[in-house]
């Protein structure tokens, strides 16, 4: 047998053990160096890749992996049929995926989040034709109502997640879109103080846990690593939809008069009609999860069986209680006691109380500030664009360099740092609200402050480490930026105009406040992950295994999960 026979016979031995590769043997020697090369960069890859999935995979010792498929079947997860603790991919193979899902899932929650913001946020741009003098309202009135927005919005967040979580997202969603689109359009009618208030109640209680809901479809898809990432897109795109809105506004409110309406009324009609298409469109654009793709509208799914494979173990490997509660499985009051007093969660509330009250407060206001600058109507719509575009880069560049960094309390505190010193010139300034085009870039400078709304998110989503808590937990995250939002609607009042000085040194003091909280928030994560492992370390093996398959410890007060921060 010659040298290269020789090789020849030894490489087809080798290949046993990879069976994919059989077809890149050629039945004789010619060409062998190369085939050889193959072989050699296909076996590396997979030993690379088996080598990666191993080292991530939570399943691979037995005893784990059969306590995680008895507890599957225990709670009819959907997707347990596709849980394989010994399944392996290629990276290639997981990057195609991730893509699929940002076009199925990121990209259309994406367009969700532009039904919601168009119909919250055109109030803004409605301001500025006249909005408050043709029903007879002033500032305090416009607070008021923003005040009964968000209290509404509060409210709801919490039941909502409740019947989110019963009938699933899939279909909850697209009922919130459609419905708050229909009272959106029915502004139309207002006539004055009454109606005003109403319309910003039920558009509040109907939006209420839209955010909770999406996230937790998303979560279904997408690591706790990958989600911050999709939230940071969300926020940019509702950015970019304000961008929209405010040239969209320029040519509705010159509508003013046709079919004897207002201009603002041509806007909430027009831009009702379409986040109201956007809700019907969502009916099709959901799916109960990766093993629930196939259906009358999509006939031959979004995966194939090895990409449905992929999704799923990818998922559990990076979480695995997301698989100890199924997608229809109603929340119970026990459940909601444990949300509720989970005190590990209580620090991320505390930061969504506080971190973004100026951010809000400026939010509605910026437009009417620029207004009273000396601005027209349309030129003031126009001039809120530099302020987005300078919001989106913040927002993304702050939300990469956390990822990137992997942490998330010193880089949030670039927030109130970059806050304080911008307010702080806002507030001091002699020339401010006096020299016009340098208070409208003060403003603009501050509006864009980088926005952790997104990363504080995703912290609340690893840090309850449970779906049983999840939905909730970011339903009470919600709710404490919204009490920051009722807080922000009634910090510029009528006797303040127009400098509004004395709202912005309480914004100025709140803003120095959240320094030390992301502090405090770091060492006590910190402090807590250590005294978990003193004591998980001090187990045995046998311990440890006997400790999680039967702990009645559950999701973030297990001694094995460590806190993110």
């Amino acid at each position: 047998m010659t040298s290269n026979s020789q090789e020849l016979a030894l490489s087809k031995g080798l290949l046993q053990s990879y069976p994919s590769m059989q077809d890149k043997v050629p039945t004789d020697s010619t060409n062998f160096k190369e085939v050889e090369k193959n072989i050699e960069t296909e076996i590396s890859s997979i030993t690379e890749t088996s080598s990666r999935t191993q080292s991530v995979n939570p399943f691979v010792d037995p005893a784990t992996a059969q306590y995680y498929r008895e507890l599957y079947e225990k709670t009819n997860y959907e997707c347990r049929s596709a849980f394989d603790p010994d399944f392996e991919w290629t990276e290639t193979e997981e990057k195609k995926v991730v893509r699929k899902l940002n076009v199925r899932v990121a990209l259309a929650a994406c367009l969700m989040f532009v039904a919601l913001q168009i119909d919250r946020t055109n109030l803004h741009q409605a301001i500025t034709d006249n909005f408050l003098p043709d029903l007879g309202l002033n500032t305090n009135d416009y607070n008021t109502g923003n005040t009964i927005f968000y209290v509404c919005f509060l409210l709801a967040e919490i039941p909502s997640q409740m019947i989110s979580k019963r009938l699933g997202p899939d279909i909850f969603i697209p009922i919130q879109i459609c419905a708050w689109s229909i009272v959106a359009m029915c502004q139309v009618a207002l006539s004055g103080k009454a109606s005003f208030y109403i319309t910003r109640g039920l558009i509040g209680a109907i939006e209420g846990g839209f955010i909770a809901d999406l996230v937790l479809w998303l979560s279904y898809f997408f690591t706790s690593k990958e989600l911050s990432i999709r939230l940071s897109w969300f926020w940019s795109t509702l950015t970019i939809t304000q961008i929209c809105i405010a040239l969209a506004a320029f040519g509705i409110l010159r509508l003013r008069g046709v079919f004897g309406y207002p201009g603002w009324a041509h806007l909430f009609l027009w831009e009702g009609l379409f986040t109201l298409l956007i809700g019907m469109g969502s009916f099709y654009m959901m799916v109960p999860s990766a093993l629930q793709t196939k259906n009358w509208m999509h006939p031959k799914g979004w995966f194939t069986d090895r990409e449905e494979k992929i999704v799923v173990n990818r998922i559990l490997r990076d979480d695995p209680t997301k698989g100890t509660m199924h997608n229809r499985q109603a929340i119970s009051l026990k459940m909601l006691w444990v949300c509720l007093s989970d005190y590990d969660l209580w620090p991320l509330y505390a930061i969504g109380l506080l971190a973004y009250i100026g951010h809000f407060t400026f939010g509605s206001y910026f437009t009417l500030m620029t207004r009273e600058l000396g601005f027209n109507t349309f030129d003031t719509n126009l001039l809120t664009i530099p302020a987005y575009f300078l919001y989106i880069c913040n927002l993304l560049g702050i939300t990469w360099l956390s990822e990137k960094l992997n942490d998330r309390s010193y880089i949030s505190l670039i927030a109130p740092v970059y806050g304080a010193i911008t307010l702080g010139v806002v507030r001091f300034w002699p020339g401010s609200g006096i020299k016009v085009w340098e208070s409208f870039a003060l403003n603009t400078i501050y509006y864009a402050i980088p926005y952790i709304h997104a990363i504080l998110v995703s912290w609340v989503s690893r840090n309850s480490n449970s779906v049983r808590t999840r939905s909730i937990c970011s339903a009470m995250y919600n709710m404490s930026v919204q009490m920051g939002a009722i807080i922000a609607q009634n910090v510029f009042r009528e006797d303040d105009r127009p400098l509004y000085r004395r709202g912005l040194l309480q914004l100025w003091f709140v803003t120095l406040a959240a320094i030390p909280l992301l502090l405090l928030t770091k060492f006590y994560y910190v402090w807590r992950n250590k005294s978990k492992a003193k004591i998980w370390d001090m187990m045995s093996e046998d311990e440890k295994m006997n400790y999680i398959c039967n702990t009645t410890d559950d999701g973030n007060k297990r001694l094995d999960f460590r806190f993110a921060h």
